[in-house]
C-alpha cells in the first residue's frame, strides 16, 4: 500500500511540473496541453512502462527450452517465495547486471545480462535472482519502473521547451530566461525522482534475496563480483538512458560527479557488511 501511495504522488509530481512548465510557456493554452499530456504519461507508464524498458535493453524472453537452467532457477525461487512466476528475460549484454520490473507479481518480470551469467557462480546467480524476486514480493518495481519512464519524460520535455518556445515578431525567443531556467531545473528534477526511490529499497531487497535464497553470503560475494566487473565493463543502454540506472542491482553508470551525488545505490560495501552480518560467521 505503501508504495502505491508512493507512485500515485509521483505521477501527482509530474502532473504538476508539466502543467506549471506548460503554463510558463503558453499560458493557460500551454497549462491545458500540459495536463492531457502529463495524463497520457501516467496512463502509459503505469500499464506499459515495464515493456518499454524491456524494448530499450533489447531484453529477449526465455523459457524453459531456451534457457532451462537459468529458467528453472528463477522458477524454484519464485516458488520459495510464494510468488506467481515472472517473465524471464536475457539482454545480450556483457556487462554483468539484472532488473526486475512490472506493476504487479502478478504482471512482473526479471531480466539478467548474459555478461552476468557468465560472470556468477550458480550460488552467486541465485542470489542475485532472488534480490530481483525480492523487489517483485515487496511491490516496489512499480515505483522503479514509473519513475525511470518520468524521469525520461521530464528530460524531452527539457527539450521541448528550448525548441518550441514562443517566439517573438523576429524568432527570437520570447523568455528565453524561462527556457534556460527550464533546461537547467528539468534535468535536477530527474535526478530528484530518481532519489525518490530510497536507498532503503536496496538494503530491503539483499535482506529479501537472502532470505529467499536462504545464502546471504552468496548474494555478498555476487555484488562483490559484479562491482569489480561492472567498473570496467559499460552497460551501453543504461548510458545513453541513465533514468533506468535505480533498476539495476547494481549502479552501471561509469564516472562520479553528479551522478554519484544522485546516487539511489547504497555503497556496495555497506550492502556487503550488512549481507555477512546476517549470514554470521562461516
Amino acid at each position: 500500500m505503501f508504495n502505491l501511495m508512493k507512485t500515485a504522488i509521483l505521477m501527482a509530481a509530474i502532473t504538476a511540473l508539466f502543467m506549471a512548465i506548460g503554463s510558463m510557456l503558453g499560458g493557460q493554452t500551454g497549462m491545458l496541453i500540459a495536463l492531457v499530456v502529463a495524463l497520457g504519461m501516467n496512463f502509459f507508464s503505469y500499464w506499459f512502462s515495464d515493456k518499454l524498458v524491456l524494448k530499450m535493453y533489447n531484453a529477449q524472453e526465455v523459457d524453459e527450452r531456451s534457457a532451462p537452467q537459468f529458467y528453472r532457477m528463477v522458477k524454484e525461487l519464485a516458488e520459495r517465495a510464494q510468488l506467481p512466476m515472472p517473465r524471464v528475460y536475457l539482454i545480450q549484454e556483457d556487462a554483468p547486471n539484472a532488473f526486475a520490473t512490472g506493476r504487479n507479481p502478478e504482471h512482473a518480470a526479471v531480466a539478467a545480462t548474459t555478461g552476468i551469467i557468465r560472470v556468477l557462480s550458480e550460488r552467486e546467480l541465485r542470489g542475485v535472482m532472488a534480490h530481483e524476486l525480492a523487489h517483485v514480493k515487496h511491490r516496489d518495481i512499480l515505483i522503479s519502473t514509473v519513475s525511470a519512464t518520468m524521469a525520461g519524460a521530464i528530460s524531452m520535455l527539457a527539450n521541448f521547451a528550448m525548441f518550441f518556445s514562443p517566439r517573438d515578431s523576429e524568432g527570437r525567443p520570447a523568455n528565453p530566461i524561462v527556457g534556460l531556467l527550464v533546461a537547467i531545473l528539468a534535468p535536477i528534477a530527474a535526478s530528484l525522482i530518481q532519489m525518490a526511490i530510497s536507498r532503503a529499497r536496496e538494503f530491503e531487497a539483499d535482506r529479501g534475496g537472502a532470505e529467499i535464497s536462504g545464502d546471504p553470503h552468496a548474494l555478498a560475494s555476487a555484488l562483490d563480483k559484479i562491482h569489480r566487473y561492472a567498473q570496467g565493463i559499460p552497460l551501453e543502454t543504461t548510458e545513453r538512458h541513465p533514468e533506468t540506472a535505480q533498476m539495476m542491482i547494481m549502479n552501471p553508470l561509469s564516472g562520479g560527479g553528479l551522478r554519484g551525488l544522485f546516487s539511489t545505490h547504497p555503497p556496495t560495501e555497506e550492502r556487503i557488511a550488512r549481507l555477512q552480518a546476517m549470514a554470521g560467521p562461516r
